[in-house]
């Protein structure tokens, strides 16, 4: 459906420069935008690669296990579905531990496996578990710390300010966040109970009965 909706945009803008005569526009701001992705990407690049050091020192360290521990009651709370010991939860963990620095490309593979692994304790494999449905949830809210992908845009812009955003997104992330657990918990109570990776049993059929007389 997106790429419906991008390829008709594109559709619908060539067409409009090709009545109003200005096609040649549209091709230079095509130029013009490529030329301007590549320049983020370059300046993301390094401030990435530079968070993600941090992390994989951080990980080194035991300080992401102490994150981890320290989000394990909230998780528990969160995923009351899934096993403690389950692979999900360690996946889950390192998710919302990239996301709270701001290192949404790191969080994304970790998302990806843990709703792998969701997925395989999931009962109706057409429809979405609710702890599938928490995840994308908090995955798409995720309280933030560290703005790191904001401050390196605002960097490669030449902001004179890049990390003055740090306290707005601590408090719409932190917002954000709350606001989905509330949905999550409305939703969730409005959906019958049952352990995840049990489906409901299909009661046999009962033997028809006939009556002589």
């Amino acid at each position: 459906m997106i790429n419906i909706i991008w390829l008709a945009m594109i559709v619908i803008g060539f067409c409009f420069a090709a009545v109003k005569g200005n096609i040649e526009v549209v091709t230079q701001s095509a130029f013009d935008g490529a030329a301007t992705g590549v320049t983020v990407c370059f300046g993301l690049i390094s401030v990435l690669v530079f968070w993600m050091g941090m992390m994989k020192i951080a990980e080194d360290a035991g300080l992401l296990t102490k994150i981890a521990k320290l989000l394990g009651p909230v998780v528990g709370y969160l995923f009351p579905d899934v096993p403690k010991n389950h692979p999900a939860m360690g996946y889950i963990l390192s998710n919302m531990s990239a996301n709270l620095l701001g290192l949404g490309n790191a969080a994304t593979p970790m998302g990806i496996k843990a709703m792998q692994q969701l997925q395989e304790l999931n009962p109706d494999k057409q429809v979405a578990s609710p702890a599938m449905c928490t995840l994308l949830a908090l995955n798409t809210a995720s309280i933030t710390l560290i703005p790191t992908t904001l401050i390196a845009i605002r960097l490669n812009y030449h902001s004179a300010h890049p990390a003055e955003i740090v306290g707005t997104t601590l408090v719409a992330t932190a917002i954000a966040t709350m606001a989905a657990i509330i949905l999550d918990r409305y939703y969730r109570s409005r959906v019958p109970r049952t352990p995840m990776g049990r489906p409901k049993r299909k009661q046999p059929p009962q033997a028809e009965t006939s009556v002589k007389g």
